[in-house]
């Protein structure tokens, strides 16, 4: 059966202020417990979880409400199962939180795992992450005309392998699997290859040289260990359906390649492979290392007593920032929070990016990437008056009147041609990119995405420019934060799955407390104003 009850129901005696100190109980009502039980509680995904369960037959369920709050609860107070379960049973402040009796509470770690498969296989963490974030901007009036996006490196629980290290891993537990289910197969290989694998994965290789050519000796004795069993039991039914194999098979595609009989093992395989045969979907960040990222967008109006995340997207560590713009400006506009400018940094900046934000009314505060132009000079494409009307050049920067526009529509390229008389006689000539031709007249060639990137490297320039684009480092805090405090930058899952319900779920608990914060000042704030 289903155990539904509304949590906005109240007993008419609370039986907190019996057990409580009124310190206690006052502490309760000004913390994320109060916001969670007047206002969150009641937007739990219950209608999504009940669908799981059956009304007529099987035993009775939690109560949804509290049962579906705890599993995101627990993530963003980076408990156990077993720790969400004892507080279940324990704990006032979540009892309080929950709306729950604070006797007779029983929960068992099984249970909180079962309820926790349930969220993560109907990926209902954004969904509530969607609809909390809209409410405490709603309930705290936030201004979201003006937001900064960045991304943050997460690990999942995963041991961090060199590439030796890994692909012996995976041949180990490849060994370990046969050794298991078919100890004839196991024995018939060479000694010498089981016996190199037959310590733990933490001790593997531990006995080898330090030196580089030992490493690259033995980096590449595992990569034919790899090849001789993936041909050896390739035609076997038995053993090449399973996990540990298809998974060898993996990372010798990535790792390695096969030329004239001769296996060699690639010098840059690049991020997007496999980093840990444990957690298959982390890959590695070039700079950042293995693991996940997240993709965030918060707001940065000055209007604000408190910021709040907007979008939370959870990615693989090999992901480049430039490619995230458009899915976060599409979940903006699905939760109705497109802000009029985005502040982020150089990755971001692309001119294809502030193209499509431009597009969406989004004014993207990002410096240029890539370096100038080797041959820059101090005046550049942007310095020509363009008639935007009808493409034609009007003059030069110094004034002078150009003899003849050409426009190339489909290359979006402008040539502009300018008297060799006018151009040898200018000041500066030195400076300008005209360069003189065959028929002693000076010209100018620029595309529409050039002119537009050296305008922006214009306006870069400017201290107007440095003070707008000031506020995009305060999201680094925002990171740092919600790490620290909702143990964002190791999670204790892995697998994709289990670390983007984690890690969204995380961020909802750092908005859920940053709400907090912001309503506190905002009742001091009254307080004061009331004794003034």
């Amino acid at each position: 059966m289903r155990t539904i009850r509304d949590p906005r129901q109240k007993l008419m005696f609370d039986p907190f202020l019996d057990i409580l100190s009124p310190l206690a109980y006052k502490t309760l009502r000004d913390g994320w417990q109060q916001l969670f039980r007047e206002t969150l509680l009641e937007i739990m995904p219950v209608d999504a979880v009940k669908q799981h369960f059956s009304a007529e037959c099987g035993p009775p369920t939690k109560e949804l409400h509290s049962a579906a709050a705890l599993i995101f609860i627990m993530e963003f107070m980076d408990w156990t199962a077993g720790d969400a379960a004892r507080a279940y049973m324990f704990n006032a402040d979540l009892h309080y939180a929950l709306n729950l009796r604070p006797e007779l509470q029983s929960m068992s770690s099984r249970t909180v795992e079962r309820y926790k498969r349930l969220m993560i296989e109907d990926e209902l963490a954004a969904q509530v992450m969607d609809s909390v974030t809209a409410l405490l901007i709603e309930k705290l009036q936030l201004n979201v005309e003006k937001q900064r996006l960045d991304s943050t490196h997460i690990e999942s629980n995963m041991a961090q392998f060199g590439r030796t290290r890994m692909m012996g891993v995976a041949v180990k537990r490849f060994l370990t699997q046969l050794k298991r289910h078919d100890l004839v197969s196991y024995d018939q290989l060479e000694d010498e290859l089981r016996e190199r694998y037959i310590r733990s994965s933490h001790m593997l290789f531990g006995d080898a040289k330090k030196d580089s050519e030992s490493h690259r000796l033995l980096r590449e004795q595992v990569a034919r260990d790899m090849h001789q069993l993936i041909k050896r039991f390739d035609d076997d039914p038995n053993h090449n359906t399973r996990s540990t194999y298809r998974m060898l098979c993996t990372i010798f595609d990535q790792q390695c390649e096969v030329a004239s009989d001769k296996i060699t093992v690639k010098t840059h395989p690049g991020g997007d492979t496999v980093q840990n045969s444990s957690d298959p979907d982390a890959t590695r960040d070039g700079k950042k290392g293995p693991g996940y990222q997240l993709q965030l967008a918060e707001t940065c109006s000055d209007e604000n007593d408190v910021q709040l995340i907007t979008v939370a997207i959870p990615q693989t560590a090999s992901e480049h920032d430039a490619n995230a713009i458009e899915p976060v400006i599409d979940a903006l506009k699905q939760n109705d929070m497109v802000p009029e400018e985005m502040s982020a940094d150089t990755a971001y900046g692309g001119d294809e990016n502030v193209q499509r934000c431009e597009a969406e009314g989004i004014e993207l505060v990002s410096p240029t990437p890539g370096k100038k132009p080797e041959d820059a000079y101090s005046i550049n494409s942007d310095d020509f008056v363009i008639d935007e009307s009808t493409g034609e050049c009007t003059s030069c920067p110094c004034g002078n009147k150009p003899l003849e526009t050409r426009r190339n529509d489909a290359k979006q390229e402008t040539v502009v041609i300018f008297s060799g008389e006018d151009c040898e006689e200018c000041e500066h000539a030195s400076s300008c990119p005209a360069k003189a031709g065959r028929d002693g007249n000076y010209t100018v060639r620029f595309t529409d995405k050039q002119r537009r990137l050296d305008a922006r490297r214009r306006e870069e320039d400017t201290d107007v420019f440095r003070e707008r684009y000031r506020i995009r480092a305060g999201i680094e805090a925002t990171n740092s934060i919600a790490k620290r405090v909702t143990g964002l930058a190791r999670l204790r899952v892995r697998g994709r799955p289990s670390v983007f319900h984690s890690s969204v779920s995380k961020i909802l608990g750092h908005n859920i407390f940053q709400a907090v914060r912001g309503l506190v000042m905002r009742r001091r704030s009254q307080k004061r104003l009331a004794f003034a």
